[in-house]
């Protein structure tokens, strides 16, 4: 299974709270922020919902 790095690039201050608690369920707090998650259709679905904010990469 795939893995993806998951970067947070832009500030959650003012933004919709729904995206603001997807931030914190994919783990992300603060500008700079890095996870791992498995490539999975749910983690795609939160990535899609909030991708303005982020820098996702593939991890081989």
């Amino acid at each position: 299974m795939a893995k993806l790095l998951v970067r947070l690039v832009k500030s959650p201050i003012g933004r919709k709270p729904r995206h603001i608690a997807t931030l914190q369920s994919l783990g992300l707090k603060k500008i700079d922020d890095v996870v791992e998650h498995n490539d999975t259709a749910d983690i795609k679905g939160k990535l899609h919902q909030i991708g303005y904010m982020l820098n996702v990469e593939e991890v081989k």
